[in-house]
C-alpha cells in the first residue's frame, strides 16, 4: 500500500472540517467546509491554486456585501428544507445530489432509507419534503448495517453517463446505466468488499484507467475498485491527527494535477470508526494515481 503525504495544513482561522471539492475552469481546486466541529464558525468555501496558495472564496450561506470583492457574480438556491444533502453531481440536463438520512422514512424492517434527488439545472426554490412522495426523488437505498446507519452519501458520473452511488454504512457502490433522458434501466451492487471497504464516502473516477477512488471514512482508508471491479485498498492509517499526512478520517478524493487529494473530515467518533478525536489545524493529503 501506498504512505499518504500531507498536501497542506488549512487556515484555523476559517477552516475545522474540510469536505466535498470540484475543480474550477482555471485549474483551481474548489474546497467546501461545512466547519461542523465549531458553531462559531461560518461554512466556507476555499481556493487553492496550483501553487497551493489558499484563500476564502466566500462563506454560506453568501451576505450580498461581499458578492462583488469575492468575484461572485450570482447565486440562488436550487433546493432547500433537505434533511441530510451530501454529495453533489452534474451530468446533461441535471443535477444529481444524495441524501444520507430521511428521518421521517424508515423501510418495514425498521432500517434507514436514504435516496437520490435529480433536479434540472435551472430549477429554483424547489421545497423538498423528505417523504418516498417527493417527486424529486431519482433512487432510493436501504442501509442494512444496524450499527452504521448512513445511507447514500459519495456519488460519480462517468464519461458515459453511468452514474455511481456509494451505501455508506453497507459499504457497497451501486452502478446505474442511465438512458438518454437521465433515466434508469439497469441497476446493480458494482463493489462490495467486506475485507477491504468498510464505508463509501467522497469518490472519483479516473476516466484514464477507469479507477475508481472512494473515501473509506469510517477505516481511515482510500479504496479503490478498477475497471475489472476488483477492490483493494491503496492506503490506509491508524487513529491520527493528520499532521504528518496521515488519512485523518477522509471524507472526499479527486483528481488534481496528476495525483488524488484528499480532504480530511476528522470529526466523527463512534465504535465504527477509526478516528477518536478532532484536532486543529485541519488537513489534507495526496497520494499517487493508481496504473
Amino acid at each position: 500500500m501506498q504512505t499518504s503525504r500531507l498536501f497542506t495544513l488549512l487556515p484555523e482561522g476559517c477552516v475545522c472540517t474540510p469536505d466535498g471539492m470540484e475543480i474550477d475552469k482555471n485549474g483551481d481546486l474548489i474546497l467546501s467546509c461545512p466547519n461542523f466541529a465549531q458553531d462559531d464558525m461560518s461554512g466556507c468555501v476555499l481556493r487553492i491554486t496550483k501553487d497551493k496558495k489558499i484563500s476564502k472564496w466566500f462563506d454560506v450561506p453568501v451576505h450580498p456585501e461581499v458578492l462583488g470583492e469575492r468575484n461572485v457574480k450570482d447565486w440562488y438556491t436550487v433546493a432547500y428544507d433537505m434533511e441530510h444533502p451530501n454529495g453533489v453531481r452534474i451530468y446533461g440536463d441535471y443535477m444529481y445530489v444524495t441524501q444520507s438520512c430521511m428521518e421521517k422514512v424508515r423501510d418495514r424492517s425498521g432500517k434507514l432509507v436514504s435516496c437520490v434527488y435529480r433536479f434540472p439545472l435551472d430549477a429554483k426554490d424547489i421545497r423538498i419534503t423528505n417523504t418516498l412522495e417527493d417527486p424529486h426523488i431519482f433512487t432510493t437505498f436501504v442501509t442494512h448495517n444496524p450499527k452504521c446507519q448512513y445511507g447514500a452519501d459519495g456519488i460519480e458520473i462517468d464519461s458515459r453517463g453511468n452514474l455511481y452511488v456509494g451505501n455508506f454504512g453497507d459499504g457497497e457502490v451501486w452502478k446505474f446505466r442511465l438512458d438518454e433522458n437521465g433515466d434508469i434501466l439497469e441497476q446493480e451492487v458494482y463493489a462490495k468488499n467486506t475485507a477491504e471497504l468498510v464505508s463509501t464516502d467522497g469518490m472519483i473516477m479516473d476516466e484514464n484507467t477507469g479507477n475508481l477512488y472512494i473515501a473509506d471514512f469510517n477505516n481511515n482508508a482510500i479504496e479503490m475498485v478498477d475497471k475489472d471491479r476488483v477492490t483493494r485498498r491503496i492506503a490506509q492509517s491508524p487513529d491520527c491527527d493528520g499532521f504528518q499526512g496521515e488519512l485523518d478520517q477522509p471524507g472526499e478524493p479527486i483528481i488534481w494535477n496528476g495525483r488524488i487529494v484528499v480532504s480530511c473530515f476528522d470529526l466523527v467518533t463512534d465504535e465504527t470508526k477509526v478516528n477518536t478525536a478532532h484536532e486543529m489545524p485541519a488537513t489534507m493529503a495526496e497520494l499517487d494515481l493508481e496504473p
